[in-house]
């Protein structure tokens, strides 16, 4: 039983989502096709790599609502310079830039300022995807210049079988695993997470190591855009619109705990891909996609007692 309670979070997760790819495989037949698995796979690429950035932001105790506005201006950013003629790498710079920016405004407030996570990324959620609109003037954008071949092929290509996104998010994947197992800084975060006040005492730059978390979610938000805007093959300033939900549902399903000091990469690409499979499922047996964000909600209100039922299992240990 005690060998039960100590189980990480995310190897539950992915044995859940094994256990539902076997039931839709005997349910529904277009499930197991090698097309639908590929969509899958490439869907939930996108949102497993902002996951991974959100995780940490919520192992310090903190949330990033802003994440799905950092995508959708970004990519604008990202694909007018490409309109413009100018080669993939500056495009993706600008992009990256702007995703930077908004990371460092919400790292700044919420680590030096000490302003609520929650208001602050809320604020920045409504900024960027007004500045998107902005800058797009509310358009489409399909023109990506000389080096349109080369974005349609990072973001909508395939390598060994396996969508481009996906090879980067198993790589992304494992740095992040290992710099949750290895660096300093990922111990800070999860002692700034599990007590603030005693992580300043002893002497930890807790502003600085939220600044920082902040940062790289929203960078990894710029990212995700950059990949997706090569595989719809145009953006628009809706770009990431409602992905908010997903990204936390992903993170905290995954075993972050969003009262902070609890977190791990695997769990985010696990939560990730759990979330992608009952989306996919739903649409193959016909359930009206109105309904996905109820099973969303839903998950991470199951994934949260879950975690308390084995907080207090433990405790009572």
């Amino acid at each position: 039983m005690k060998s039960l309670r100590r189980t990480p979070q995310s190897l539950w997760v992915m044995l859940t989502v094994a256990a539902l790819a076997g039931v839709m495989s005997l349910v529904s037949a277009p499930f197991a096709s090698a097309d639908n698995i590929f969509n899958i796979s490439r869907n939930f690429a996108f949102i497993g790599l902002v996951a991974l950035g959100q995780t940490a932001v919520i192992a310090t105790g903190g949330i990033d609502l802003s994440v799905g506005s950092v995508m959708g201006l970004s990519g604008i950013v990202t694909g007018l310079v490409l309109g413009s003629g100018q080669p993939l790498v500056l495009a993706a710079a600008a992009g990256l830039g702007c995703a930077f920016l908004c990371g460092l405004t919400n790292g700044a407030l919420v680590g030096y300022l000490r302003l609520s996570p929650f208001v602050v990324t809320l604020g920045m959620l409504s900024v960027a995807r007004s500045l998107a609109l902005v800058v797009s003037n509310n358009k489409m954008i399909h023109d990506f210049g000389p080096d349109e071949r080369v974005v349609l092929a990072l973001g909508g290509g395939r390598f060994l079988g396996l969508a481009n996104p996906v090879w980067l998010l198993l790589v992304a994947a494992l740095c992040a695993a290992a710099w949750f197992r290895y660096s300093r800084l990922a111990r800070h975060v999860l002692a700034v997470g599990g007590n603030e006040n005693s992580t300043r005492l002893a002497g930890v730059p807790v502003a600085r190591v939220k600044l920082t978390v902040y940062v790289l979610s929203s960078l990894l938000a710029g990212v995700s855009a950059i990949l997706m805007i090569g595989w719809l093959g145009a953006v628009t300033n809706a770009l990431g619109q409602g992905y908010e939900l997903r990204v936390i549902a992903s993170a905290v399903i995954g075993g972050a705990n969003l009262m902070g000091g609890e977190g791990g990469a695997f769990g985010a690409v696990a939560g990730a891909a759990l979330i992608e499979l009952i989306r996919n499922s739903l649409l193959l047996l016909g359930v009206d996609p109105y309904w996905q964000g109820a099973f969303v909600g839903g998950s991470i209100i199951v994934a949260m007692l879950v975690e308390r039922v084995r907080r207090g299992s433990r405790t009572a240990g």
